[in-house]
């Protein structure tokens, strides 16, 4: 049978961008805030726009917190993070200064920019993400390839492992994270004209 992809809605925006790139690979695809529909989906896309702590708030006014947890970290299922979507995954964010979902051995911080002539927050553009191990996720992606960013913060990983791909915006930062089932970008692939089509193409075929 064919997969089911649950795009998750916690009340934060870029949810119609993610699902309409999504369906144009795939037509399996739902957007729900629903525990049930998370827990039927065969893989996870958890996008969004937006603030931290209001985001982890919307989380858990929604009650899907738990069923989030169950369904990445016990059953480990595929899940996708974009842009904030990647940063919840983190253990602490300093926006706002609360506690993520904890997956990944991380802190968010923002830009620690010096030159703010030539590096304006938020980073905006298109960048290139320099591949730091092999993966899955970046089949048929070339080393190097450019994806566009919209960001203020960014991760630190505690762990190196857990770092896929970095980018260089005055300094080099974590651009996209994979651990096990779980795997965050902070670029938009769905922004990103073939190179994220071919990253969520990937995805699903995990």
């Amino acid at each position: 049978m064919p997969q089911t992809i649950a795009i998750v809605d916690y009340n934060m925006g870029n949810i119609h961008s993610v699902y309409k790139k999504m369906t144009h690979v795939t037509s399996h695809v739902i957007v729900t805030n629903s525990a049930e529909d998370i827990a039927k989906a065969d893989k996870i896309i958890l996008p969004g726009v937006g603030h931290f702590a209001k985001a982890m708030e919307h989380i858990h006014s929604l009650g899907i917190y738990d069923s989030l947890q169950t369904h990445a970290i016990v059953k480990q299922k595929p899940i996708l993070g974009i842009c904030l979507g990647m940063q919840l995954f983190a253990n602490i964010s300093e926006e706002g200064n609360v506690a993520g979902l904890g997956w990944i051995d991380a802190q968010v911080i923002r830009f620690r920019i010096t030159n703010t002539l030539q590096y304006k927050i938020p980073h905006t553009g298109w960048n290139e993400a320099i591949q730091a191990k092999d993966s899955k996720l970046l089949h048929n992606i070339e080393q190097c390839s450019p994806f566009y960013f919209v960001h203020s913060f960014h991760y630190v990983c505690n762990n190196k492992e857990d770092i896929l791909q970095q980018t260089e915006y005055e300094y080099l930062f974590t651009s996209t994270v994979e651990k096990n089932n779980i795997f965050g970008v902070q670029y938009h692939p769905e922004k990103s004209h073939n190179d994220g089509t071919q990253l969520l193409q990937n995805f699903i075929n995990l």
